[in-house]
């Protein structure tokens, strides 16, 4: 496959996975915002949530001050950040209409679909009425995105390329709504206050994992077992162990003479989790580790640019 069109396959499911993500970062920010609190605990919320996601320079560089609607409006659609929910199903679609002969009808038809919704409903005002209806049709968007393209696309390279972005972003996206609750604190220590059960269960209902997690443990929520649940649990879809496992799987379909070290290195970090424990991961500190993976997982993505794509703009 040629590595421009596999550039924009690869891209395409990153950009979709973001977007999804982006709304399920907000969201649990969201509902934890309804916790009480004070307006300088509330700011501070909203700066971990900017820090995590590498936008607080890009922010105050238009905004003096922290407010839950700038934000909103910054990271939802503003085109000026690459990262908003609106510039990346903008480059989601181009990406797929760049590769249109390489794509199914459906994976096509959806990708434009979700742009025109997008603009029309940002339009009438589903943001400023409504934030959780936009999030919930983001990330419905995006389940329909993954399914036409496993439905209906052939198993081939481009299949695998697409998968391989998807969980290449999946990852780093996890790790990273977990690392909201630590980012920038002093401590990492993981306390038993009331208030922490309603974030952590907040953070289980924004990757989809609330019954999940009943099921698995069928006990009270606890920090630990929610960080087990999405790092080392295989069974999770969106945890870091599935994602690595998918990563690895998808690598082997690709591979080419000069990807070994690559394969190789996806393989360690596959190892990390699979063979880790909570006790070890919470002994070195879990903001710590979480840092750790996402500088990996960073790596990882230069790597597969340099053996499979186009080369990264310096």
């Amino acid at each position: 496959m040629l590595s421009r069109t596999a550039d924009h396959l690869f891209w395409m499911a990153r950009y979709t996975e973001r977007a999804e993500n982006t709304a399920r970062m907000l969201d649990v920010n969201m509902q934890t915002q309804l916790l009480p609190q004070s307006n300088q605990v509330a700011e501070q919320s909203w700066r971990a949530l900017l820090g995590i996601s590498e936008l607080q320079p890009a922010f105050d560089k238009k905004y003096n001050k922290v407010l839950r609607k700038d934000v909103l409006d910054f990271m939802v659609r503003d085109p000026d950040n690459s990262s908003s929910i609106a510039s990346c199903l903008t480059h989601a679609r181009e990406n797929a209409r760049a590769v249109r002969g390489t794509l199914t009808t459906e994976v096509w038809e959806t990708q434009n679909t979700t742009w025109l919704e997008m603009n029309h409903i940002l339009k009438e005002g589903m943001l400023e009425r409504d934030p959780g209806e936009f999030f919930e049709w983001v990330k419905h968007r995006s389940h329909l995105s993954r399914g036409v393209t496993i439905g209906t696309m052939l198993k081939d390279e481009a299949f695998y390329f697409i998968r391989l972005g998807t969980f290449l972003e999946r990852a780093d996206n996890t790790a990273r709504i977990l690392d909201v609750k630590f980012h920038g604190a002093d401590g990492e220590q993981l306390t038993g206050a009331e208030t922490d059960f309603y974030h952590w269960a907040a953070i289980l209902r924004s990757v989809s994992a609330f019954e999940t997690y009943r099921k698995a443990y069928r006990d009270v929520i606890t920090p630990e077992r929610v960080a087990e649940l999405l790092i080392l649990r295989g069974d999770m879809p969106r945890s870091l162990m599935a994602c690595m496992t998918e990563v690895v799987n998808n690598l082997a379909h690709v591979c080419n003479n000069a990807s070994a070290d690559t394969e190789r290195y996806a393989g360690r970090l596959h190892a990390d989790l699979r063979f880790n424990s909570m006790d070890d991961i919470l002994n070195s500190g879990l903001h710590t580790f979480l840092t750790e993976f996402l500088e990996q997982i960073y790596e990882l993505g230069n790597r597969v640019s340099r053996d499979f794509l186009l080369p990264l703009a310096a």
